[in-house]
C-alpha cells in the first residue's frame, strides 16, 4: 500500500537500457517519443515554475532607462522599454511564465506612435506627470500611481507635452497570446490617432465604479484608507482591493487581474501562496517581502515578482501601498487557480 501511495505523488522514470535507447532512437526518427521518459516533468505533482523570485531596484534601473533615452529616439524604438526579464527564463521576454513586463519611458516633447495589437496591456505610472496615453480616441493624463488599460486590438499612442521624463510599468499578456499563435500587430495610418473623445468622458460615464480605462491613484488610495479605518485587516494581505471593469463586474482584462493593497505600519503578514505568479510595484512606503527562502527589502518604485505556488509574506516598516498584477482571471476561467492561506511557517 505504501508503494502504491508513493506512485500517486510522483512518476518513476524507467532505467535506460541499451535496448530501450535503440528503441527511443527509432521512435525519434518517426517524430514520436516515449511519454514515460518525460511524464514527471510535464505533469509535476505541484507547480514547478522555471521563473524565480527577483527584485528590481528602481534607482538602479532608472539610469539605464535614461541612457536608452539618449541612445534611441522614441520613433527608432517604437516603444522605448527596458524589459524586466526573469533570470529563470532569460531571453524569452517574460517576467512570469504567462506575462511580459517592462519599464517604458517617454521624454518631453516625444510621442510613441499609434499602433494596436492582439495582446492586452496595462500601464501603471511610476514617475512623472503631464504625459498621456490615448486609447481609441480618448486621452488620459498620467500621474504616479494611476492604472491605465489598453484592451486587446485597440489603437493607442503616448505623448509627453510636459517638461520631465515620464516612466510607467507595462504589463502585457504577450506569452499567452503567443502560446496560441494568435499575435497580430498593426500601425495606425497616422502617428497620433485623432482625439475624438474629450478627456474625462470615461469618468463621466463610469465614475460610480472603478474606471474601465483610467483608474486614478487618488481614488484608489482614499478607498484603501477608508477600508483600513473600517477594518479588519487581512492576516496575509493587509487591506487589498481588486480592480474591476464596471461594464462586466469582472477583472479589468480577461487575462490579467490587477490589485492594490495597503500594508499598515508594523504589519507582519502570514504566509500565503497561489498559482498565479504575481508582479508587484511599490507605490509608497518601505518594507520587506519573504519569497520562498529569499527576503527582499523594498522601497518606493521598486518591483519584484513572486513565482507560482511560492510561499510569500509581507512586512511593512512604514505604511506602504503596493500595486500588483497576475494572470489570475485566465487561470480562474480555466478552473486552474488555487490558493493556500494562511500557511503556518
Amino acid at each position: 500500500m505504501e508503494a502504491a501511495s508513493a506512485r500517486t505523488d510522483r512518476f518513476e522514470k524507467p532505467d535506460l537500457t541499451p535496448e530501450r535507447k535503440d528503441f527511443y532512437a527509432r521512435l525519434d526518427s518517426k517524430n514520436v517519443a516515449p511519454l514515460w521518459e518525460v511524464l514527471a516533468k510535464i505533469i509535476p505533482p505541484t507547480p514547478a515554475p522555471e521563473t524565480v523570485p527577483v527584485l528590481w531596484r528602481y534607482d538602479e534601473v532608472r539610469p539605464l532607462l535614461m541612457e536608452a533615452g539618449r541612445l534611441l529616439t522614441a520613433k527608432e524604438a517604437e516603444r522605448r522599454v527596458v524589459v524586466l526579464e526573469n533570470p529563470g527564463v532569460r531571453g524569452q521576454s517574460k517576467i512570469t511564465q504567462s506575462l511580459y513586463s517592462g519599464l517604458q519611458m517617454i521624454l518631453p516633447g516625444e510621442i510613441a506612435v499609434c499602433h494596436r495589437h492582439a495582446a492586452s496591456a496595462l500601464r501603471f505610472v511610476i514617475e512623472g506627470t503631464a504625459a498621456y496615453t490615448a486609447v481609441e480616441g480618448e486621452r488620459t493624463t498620467m500621474h504616479p500611481g494611476d492604472f491605465i488599460l489598453t484592451p486587446s486590438w485597440t489603437y493607442h499612442d503616448h505623448g509627453n507635452p510636459g517638461a520631465d521624463p515620464v516612466v510607467w510599468l507595462d504589463g502585457l499578456d504577450v506569452p499567452i497570446v503567443n502560446l496560441f499563435d494568435t499575435s497580430f500587430f498593426e500601425r495606425h495610418p497616422e502617428e497620433r490617432q485623432p482625439n475624438t473623445i474629450p478627456e474625462g468622458d470615461a469618468l463621466a460615464r463610469y465614475g460610480a465604479n472603478m474606471l474601465p480605462v483610467d483608474y486614478a491613484y487618488s481614488r484608489s488610495r482614499a478607498a484603501l484608507e477608508q477600508l483600513y479605518r473600517d477594518g479588519p485587516v487581512h492576516s496575509c494581505h493587509g487591506v487589498k482591493m481588486r480592480y474591476i471593469n464596471p461594464s462586466t463586474g469582472g477583472y479589468p482584462m480577461p487575462t490579467i487581474g490587477a490589485f492594490i493593497q495597503l500594508l499598515p505600519k508594523g504589519f507582519r503578514g502570514e504566509v500565503y501562496r497561489a498559482t498565479d505568479a504575481t508582479v508587484y510595484s511599490v507605490v509608497e512606503g518601505k518594507g520587506r517581502t519573504k519569497v520562498g527562502d529569499q527576503t527582499f527589502d523594498w522601497g518606493p518604485r521598486d518591483l519584484f515578482v513572486v513565482p507560482s505556488w511560492c510561499p510569500v509574506s509581507h512586512e511593512a516598516e512604514q505604511e506602504a501601498v503596493v500595486f500588483s498584477f497576475s494572470d489570475r482571471p485566465a487561470q480562474q476561467v480555466l478552473g486552474l487557480w488555487r490558493e493556500e492561506a494562511p500557511m503556518r511557517g
